[in-house]
This record gives structure tokens, C-alpha cells and sequence, in this order.
């Protein structure tokens, strides 16, 4: 049969007749790649088969129980931990503390059983100063420095781990593909004989990935389809704290968040994350609100900042950091055409505290309001905690989890909070104090702790002032 010549996009599978530098559909670069497919479809026929099929309810899921890392806060974000014949991709900024959270996992994991540690972009007296440092030595933890794929399964026919570490997939090669390591090839046939290796032998793999300036992982998009888990390691590096988010996950929540200190001697997990991410000062200060934000099953009060200053300039400037920019665009659209607010000749800045990243549409009423307040140079009343998304008609929609919520606030001393109208219910509070609705929309949610509820933007914005 003829053959037909073509070129597809390595990340979405976009095709084009001829080679371009830039995909016409994702729009990525350097990732289009020539491909010979047949004018006709094969039938396939059948084949031998690795194991016979069988009842569902016949199936052992003993097999498939996560194992704990012997890191918390990573087994939060796991599921309980790791999977036997799972692999996980752990992606993030170099320089982050990708390596030293792996190496300490690897060594606490090495308690149990055979871990192999195989890095890439180091030399293996360089990674044993590390776990010098940070205590991470055990005689069941094997290392090795290899950039070739097919050393790399020597060692592990050799070693039999039952934990493998790769650090990077991007620095591993193999023979059988084109391309330099790194590249849109070698990438997915490295990670896909990884992949292979991990579910035939039932070995827990972790690989590191890259990451663009962009934030999104390197490589074809067909890696994040071929793991099991996506982990994003994410932090500033002027501050210690470190967060690992899920993004994927097919044995647990992709919505949870640990949260680690990076230090000198490791890294260690932060079990109780309240409060970092809350400024601490004697007296309110205009242009300030808190929120509390649900990670997972974890709520976190954090403090929202915003500063409005007049301009010059024919386009004022909207700049937000660790916002939503879009959402800030849109809750400052509507504080403007729902209450009036004169922000066209101004600058509005927008940041959270602590380096903390909000997705959570429940602080959308905490953006307006520090906004507000940054515009009329007058403070919240102190203790006072705010949730609530805000929708384009000014309108005030109730969030989840609001008890669990307002318990963590009231834990942390606030006193007071704003949220939805009908976000509560009569009956009893998680916090432990009686819940009882009296006139006015005000609510006794915990023993010194008052809850007010508004319908819309109009009445958050009297009740604060």
C-alpha cells in the first residue's frame, strides 16, 4: 500500500502536510514531527494475551493499597501513599527541593523496602553529600548515575527495588529513539518503557520532571497522559515554605496540598498550615482582608492584599500575584458597575501573603473588599474573616465546607465573619457551638464567634463599614 508522509504535533496531535517550527493548534513549538502512516487501515489480529480475563469481583485489590512514604504531608497529596506499580511525575522549578524531598522520602521508604535512586543530572558523590546533610543514608537505598535507558533497566534487573527514582526523565536517553535527551522522542520513549517496566514488575516510579517558564511541564503532553499521579512542587525561593499540589491523580484527590519547610538539614512537613499565610500586625491596615481557602480537606485562613494608587498613565495597570488575574478583572468590573467605585484613573495591585497560590472562587468577596478599602483608605474591622463567591450581577453565592471553614477561623481567634446568604443552616456547627439564627442575618456560630450574612455585594459592603 502507498505511504502517506506527514508531520503531527508531538502534544496535542495536531496534523499538517508540511513541517512547521510552531503547532496551528496548542501552539507549542519544536514539537511537530514527521510521521509515515499507511493509506489504509490494518485489521488487527488477535494475539497472545498476558493474562486471562476474569469476574471484576474475582480481581485482588490487595494488590493496589497505597503504602505510606513515611513523609505525611506527601502521603496527603498521594492518597494515603504510594502504589505498588504506580508511576508519579513530580514536576517543578529547579532549584525548588525536588531532590532533597525524594531523597528524604526514599530513605524513609528504604525502611521497607529496596529503593533505587537514579539521577541524571548529578553525580552520585554529589547526591550523597546531600543525604549527608540532611540525614538520609540507609543501607537499602541504592544510587546510581546514569544517562542511558538501557543501564538504567541493567540496575533495576540487578537491584530489584521496589522504589524507583528517576531524576530527570529529561536527562535519560535511549539508543532506540532519535532526537537528543530532553527532546519530544526521547522523552516519551523513555517515559513509556518506564512506565512499561513499572506495571510488569509492580514497582513504585517516581520520575522529575521539567518544568517551561511558563509553569506547565516539559516535554510532549502525552507524559502527563502516561503516569499515574502529577505532582506539581511549587514555592518561592526567597521563602522556605514549599506546597506539592496534585493535579492528577487516579488513586486519590487531586485537590490536596502539603505543605513543607525547606531548610538547611531537609525539608519537613507542616501539619498545621494555618497561620502562615496571615499577616500578623496590632492594628488594621486599610487594603487588607482575610479569607479562609479549602485545600482538599485542609482549610487555610489566608490574607488577601490590594493597593489602588492614582495614575497618569492612559491604561492603569491591573497586576495581581498569586490571583487569578482573570477572576480579579471580573470582581473588579463588577465593584465598579455594582457599587460605583472610581478605579479608571487608577493602579490596582492584587497579592496574597505568604507566597500562597488562590484558585478558590469562595475569595472573590475578600478581593472586592480589600479593594474597596484600599480605594476609600479605610480598614476592615479587625478579626473579621470573609467567604463568598461574587457573581456579575453583584449577587453573593454560598461556598462549600463553610463550617469547616469558620471552625479553623474561629480556632485562629477571628471573631467575626461575612459569608452568602443561607450558607448556614440551624442545627449544630463543626465548631461545637450552638448555631442559632436570630433576626437581621446575623448567626452565633461558636462561643465569641458572630456570623453575618449577605444577599449581594451592596449589603457585604455596609456591613463592613
Amino acid at each position: 500500500m502507498a505511504k502517506k508522509v506527514g508531520y503531527r504535533c508531538g502534544e496535542c496531535g495536531w496534523q499538517t502536510a508540511k513541517w512547521v517550527g510552531r503547532c496551528g493548534e496548542c501552539q507549542a513549538w519544536g514539537t511537530v514531527e514527521e510521521e509515515s502512516a499507511r493509506s489504509g487501515v490494518t485489521v488487527a489480529t488477535g494475539g497472545a494475551v498476558s493474562a486471562p480475563a476474569v469476574p471484576i469481583g474475582q480481581v485482588k485489590a490487595e494488590v493496589a493499597h497505597a503504602r505510606s512514604t513515611g513523609v505525611p504531608e506527601l502521603d496527603r497529596v498521594l492518597g494515603g501513599g504510594l502504589v505498588p506499580g504506580a508511576v508519579v511525575l513530580l514536576a517543578g522549578e529547579p532549584g525548588i527541593g525536588k531532590s532533597t524531598l525524594l531523597l528524604e522520602a526514599a530513605s524513609k521508604i528504604a525502611n521497607q523496602q529496596t529503593v533505587l535512586y537514579v539521577t541524571g543530572e548529578e553525580s552520585a558523590a554529589q547526591v550523597r553529600v546531600r543525604a549527608d546533610r540532611i540525614g538520609a543514608i540507609h543501607d537499602a537505598l541504592y544510587l546510581a548515575a546514569e544517562t542511558d535507558l538501557s543501564a538504567l533497566v541493567t540496575h533495576v534487573e540487578k537491584v530489584q527495588p521496589g522504589l524507583l527514582v528517576v531524576d530527570s526523565v529529561q536527562t535519560i536517553g535511549s539508543a532506540q529513539a532519535t532526537g537528543v535527551p530532553g527532546g519530544v522522542t526521547q522523552v516519551r520513549e523513555v517515559a513509556g518503557n518506564l512506565v512499561r517496566m513499572a506495571k510488569e514488575r509492580g514497582m513504585s516510579t517516581v520520575l522529575v520532571g521539567h518544568v517551561t517558564k511558563e509553569g506547565s511541564i516539559a516535554g510532549p503532553r502525552t507524559l502527563e497522559h502516561l503516569v499515574d499521579v502529577v505532582l506539581h512542587f511549587e514555592g518561592d525561593r526567597h521563602s522556605r515554605l514549599r506546597m506539592v499540589r496534585a493535579v492528577k491523580n487516579r488513586y486519590g484527590p487531586v485537590d490536596e496540598v502539603g505543605c513543607f519547610d525547606l531548610h538547611e538539614g531537609g525539608i519537613e512537613g507542616i501539619t498545621d498550615a494555618s497561620g502562615l499565610f496571615v499577616s500578623h500586625r496590632t492594628e488594621p491596615v486599610p487594603g487588607t482582608c482575610v479569607t479562609v481557602t479549602m485545600e482538599g480537606t485542609r482549610p487555610l485562613p489566608a490574607e488577601v492584599q490590594a493597593l489602588v494608587a492614582r495614575t497618569e498613565a492612559q491604561q492603569p495597570r491591573r497586576s495581581s500575584s498569586g490571583l487569578d488575574p482573570y477572576r480579579v478583572t471580573m470582581v473588579l468590573a463588577v465593584l465598579e458597575r455594582r457599587l460605583n467605585a472610581k478605579l479608571g484613573g487608577c493602579d490596582v495591585f492584587t497579592a496574597t501573603v505568604g507566597g500562597i497560590k488562590l484558585s478558590d472562587p469562595a475569595i472573590d468577596l475578600s478581593v472586592m473588599l480589600a479593594v474597596a478599602s484600599a480605594a476609600g483608605d479605610r480598614a476592615l474591622p479587625p478579626g473579621l474573616v470573609v467567604l463568598g463567591e461574587v457573581g456579575l450581577a453583584g449577587e453573593l453565592r454560598p461556598v462549600r465546607d463553610v463550617r469547616r471553614r469558620l471552625s479553623e477561623a474561629a480556632r485562629l481567634g477571628f471573631t467575626r465573619a461575612l459569608v452568602p446568604m443561607g450558607s448556614l443552616d440551624v442545627g449544630k456547627g463543626r465548631g461545637g457551638g450552638s448555631l442559632v439564627r436570630v433576626n437581621g442575618g446575623s448567626t452565633s456560630f461558636a462561643p465569641g464567634f458572630d456570623v453575618v450574612e449577605a444577599e449581594n455585594v451592596w449589603d457585604a459592603l455596609t456591613h463592613v463599614t
